[in-house]
């Protein structure tokens, strides 16, 4: 009886036994395969933990994170930015799809052998799958962010009553590229959602040309000359102009432009003429004539000169030298001797046929502010080896060399007002003042025509003057050298 009885508990602990791990394998798999309908610790989408989480939940949580506003700052601005706002569009679908195919493509037995031992799955990562359009992130970025908060630079201001200009203002521009660099990163990163944008920081800019022209022609109207100015400036460097003409204290046309007497600037076109016609291998006496026509504006040794290029004709060769560059309204009639003959009398230019305004110009030797600068100009742009009509028109008369020799003669004029007057001192200005006594032993004519080298650019001025009752000096050479103050100024702006 009792080995019998010892039987049947025996047996009925077995069935017990296995009734239990039947029980407790049914329950593993009922549980492994609600935990397989789930995706597995472990497993990342996009950088996004979704371990645990069904495809439905785990689409939630990808769309919460990514279309999560990217937090920008920006010149002490703090911008939000939506992510569809500038094209980005994460691409769920696939990257479920990947990650199903990661949690079902395995063996079911082999996973659950895995999960009966508790063995951790291996890590999986699925890569993010977005799209963007860098069209609609730079439009952004331009129109929403740079278009708001960048600072453009101000330029320079000119002082009003004075000659000098006020220092700008550096601006600053969101960098474009650097910024389309940063926010895609952003936009496609689970945590980084926060960026500072970088900026270009650019100089103040100079002040414009239309500024410093109300700034010169301010300087004329509050000065004491109540006569006619004519006033031509060009830079050097690009080519760009100042012309004008104000007649007691009112602007007038320049079109054309009017003609002044010469006086002793026609002697730059003089010595033009006599090295198109005669070259620059100048011996000792010719050089020693033209150091004294540029230098100490000597006008006998400008009749040796003129007779130099022709003997009887040398005024009327310079005239069609001018006349062959474009120089339409400035002549030579005569030597400057006492008595000379006018070779051109009656001679009519653009300049000297205008009716209403008129200057009294000497019927011996006429000439423009904007063509005598005009011709500065092209002597300087031969020098410089930059063509110029010069070259254009004397090929194999003019050079470099030759302009540039020129250009040193000039160099010889230290009159150390006018024009130089308004410079720092040791300003390389090459120049030719000219003024001149009337037959009623008054001034009337005040010129200055010169080319001013400065660290900040080089430039032409030419400034007429002329007063029908008398051209006081005391008025008329603080005006010039006021005008040139401003224009040295402009060029020469300590730009921050």
């Amino acid at each position: 009886m009792r080995n019998r009885n010892t039987n049947t508990i025996l047996r009925g602990l077995s069935i017990l036994f296995l009734t239990a791990a039947l029980v407790l394998t049914i329950t593993s798999l009922i549980s492994y395969s609600r935990q397989r309908n789930s995706y597995p610790a472990g497993m990342t989408i996009a950088g996004v933990s979704v371990g645990g989480l069904n495809p439905a939940q785990t689409s939630q949580r990808l769309l919460e994170v990514y279309t999560s506003p990217i937090e920008a700052l920006y010149n002490q601005a703090v911008i939000h930015i939506d992510p569809g706002a500038v094209g980005f569009q994460v691409d769920v679908e696939t990257m479920l799809a990947a990650a199903d195919l990661r949690r079902t493509g395995g063996s079911f037995w082999g996973g659950f052998w895995d999960s009966l031992w508790n063995r951790i799955p291996p890590e999986t990562q699925i890569p993010l799958s977005s799209s963007i359009s860098d069209e609609r992130l730079r439009e952004y970025l331009q129109n929403e962010i740079a278009a708001r908060y960048d600072q453009p630079p101000a330029p320079a201001q000119p002082i009003p009553g004075g000659t000098s200009f006020l220092p700008g203002e550096p601006g600053q521009t969101l960098d474009l590229d650097r910024a389309v660099l940063l926010l895609s990163d952003s936009l496609r990163s689970p945590t980084n959602r926060s960026i500072a944008l970088s900026f270009i920081r650019s100089s103040a800019a100079r002040p414009t040309l239309e500024n410093l022209e109300i700034l010169l022609k301010q300087i004329v109207t509050i000065s004491k000359f109540d006569g006619l100015i004519g006033f031509y400036m060009i830079d050097l460097q690009n080519g760009q102009e100042i012309h004008f003409a104000i007649n007691n204290k009112q602007e007038i046309s320049t079109e054309p432009d009017i003609a002044f007497t010469a006086s002793s600037t026609i002697k730059v076109p003089i010595v033009a003429s006599y090295l198109i016609n005669r070259g620059s291998d100048l011996d000792a006496d010719t050089t020693d004539d033209i150091s004294r026509v540029l230098g100490r504006s000597d006008n006998s040794a400008t009749d040796l000169v003129l007779k130099r290029i022709d003997e009887f004709n040398g005024p009327v060769i310079v005239t069609r030298d001018m006349e062959s560059i474009g120089l339409q309204s400035t002549f030579l009639g005569g030597m400057f001797y006492l008595g000379a003959p006018n070779l051109l009398p009656g001679h009519l230019t653009p300049g000297n046929q205008r009716d209403d305004v008129f200057a009294d110009p000497d019927p011996y030797s006429q000439t423009t502010p904007s063509e005598m600068g005009i011709l500065l100009a092209d002597i300087y742009q031969c020098a410089q080896n930059r063509g110029g009509a010069l070259i254009a028109a004397f090929p194999d008369k003019m050079s470099p060399d030759t302009c540039q020799l020129l250009i040193d003669f000039m160099a010889q004029d230290k009159l150390g007002a006018l024009i130089q007057g308004g410079v720092p001192d040791g300003t390389l200005v090459p120049h030719k003042h000219g003024y001149v006594l009337s037959r009623d032993g008054i001034l009337h004519d005040t010129s200055d025509v010169g080319i001013v080298y400065s660290p900040g650019g080089n430039f032409v001025l030419s400034i007429y003057t002329y007063h029908p009752v008398q051209n006081i000096w005391d008025i008329t050479n603080p005006l010039f050298v006021s005008l040139t103050q401003a224009v040295y100024n402009y060029f020469n702006i300590s730009i921050r």
